[in-house]
């Protein structure tokens, strides 16, 4: 439940305002936190207390409260000062340390429910009744916002609760969003929308974030967004969408830090091809040759001829190149490929055999 840094802070407080010792135990007498002069009550007494039907008791100079979890017992306070307000200012903590359990349930029973409902464990009727307790509004619109966090050289989770942190201030804090995590170095925002937004909307949400996350949390980020849901059942649809452009994004299109589900053009498609297909498909275009021992610099000057619509003289510009020495690169591709990227044909036809081959480098890097 709550750590015991957090109780302990909030006895150091409380003590701090009303100038008394507070200390918690658990229901067998073993003592949580406590204040720096606060002496603790014997195990054996606190733990009898806990088993009675009394609320409160009178120990000495000491009063001990009982800290309830749903009407049942889940601390046990102890509180010693002047008996004037000594028990109103005890109870005053209590009610504190109740607000805390309650707020750290509700916390992790939202989280445990997003968790099991992106995932599909959860069945249609459950989605709706639990969400009904945990007041979640079933109809509104929201979208699935997934963050990748790299988790830099100490490989530890810094980085992923430094992210956690700024969105939970970013976007949670206002109401209706929520956060959660169901794999390592990646967190989820379930963004909540207004009927006004669309995906120019989303995007600029996905930016603002990355951006903050790089500038103030000091940590490496991308993010990727499926589609806009107007229902809760539907929200394990946007993450599974964002899941892929997440991965898509890693195979083609490496250096945008932002994707969205429906702009991943051809590379969605090349993602959900079997991979016999995709084999069977560099087989007819290669045949034996190895598209993979393309060179670093071969790839860069066919991109910018792409990029310039197959126009070879401007690819030359703008790689300060002589026309010649472009023209001799792409004549030695078309030796070991076959394949002419001067013609559109050849060249649509390279391009998306590149891609089906960087698919299945992919494959074989998840094993």
């Amino acid at each position: 439940m709550i750590t015991s840094q957090i109780i302990k802070k909030c006895l150091e407080d409380m003590g701090a305002i009303t100038h008394m010792e507070f200390s918690v135990q658990d229901l067998n007498g073993n003592t949580i936190a406590a204040t720096a002069g606060m002496e603790v009550p014997d195990a054996e007494i606190v733990s009898v207390f806990a088993r009675s039907a009394a609320d409160s008791q009178i120990m000495g100079t000491s009063y001990l409260l009982k800290v309830l979890d749903d009407s049942d017992p889940f601390y046990i306070l102890t509180a010693s000062g002047s008996r004037d307000y000594a028990l109103m200012a005890a109870k005053m903590v209590a009610s504190q340390l109740q607000s805390m359990i309650a707020l750290y349930k509700d916390r992790l029973d939202r989280g445990n429910f997003f968790q099991n409902l992106l995932l599909d464990n959860l069945l249609k009727v459950d989605i709706y009744n639990r969400a009904r307790k945990l007041h979640i509004t079933n109809l509104e619109p929201r979208a699935i916002i997934v963050f990748d966090i790299d988790p830099g050289k100490s490989g530890g989770n810094e980085a992923e609760t430094a992210a956690a942190q700024l969105l939970t201030g970013l976007f949670v804090s206002q109401g209706g969003s929520y956060l959660t995590q169901v794999e390592e170095n990646s967190v989820i925002l379930i963004k909540s929308l207004t009927s006004e937004d669309d995906y120019e909307a989303l995007e600029q949400c996905a930016v603002t974030a990355v951006d903050m996350l790089e500038t103030e949390a000091m940590v490496r980020a991308s993010a990727a967004y499926g589609t806009i849901v107007t229902e809760l059942k539907d929200l394990s649809k946007s993450y599974k969408e964002a899941r892929m452009a997440m991965d898509v994004g890693r195979i083609f299109y490496a250096g945008r830090k932002i994707l969205s589900y429906n702009e991943l053009g051809i590379g969605r498609l090349i993602y959900q091809l079997p991979v016999n297909l995709c084999s069977m498909f560099l087989h007819e275009i290669f045949g034996e040759y190895d598209p993979s021992l393309i060179d670093q610099e071969t790839l860069a000057t066919i991109q910018t001829f792409f990029e310039n619509n197959l126009n070879v003289s401007e690819t030359s510009r703008k790689l300060f190149v002589h026309r010649n020495t472009l023209v001799y690169r792409m004549e030695k591709l078309q030796r070991e490929t076959g394949l002419d990227i001067r013609t559109f044909d050849d060249a649509m036809t390279f391009r998306i055999a590149i891609m089906v081959s960087e698919y299945m480098k992919f494959l074989e890097r998840k094993g």
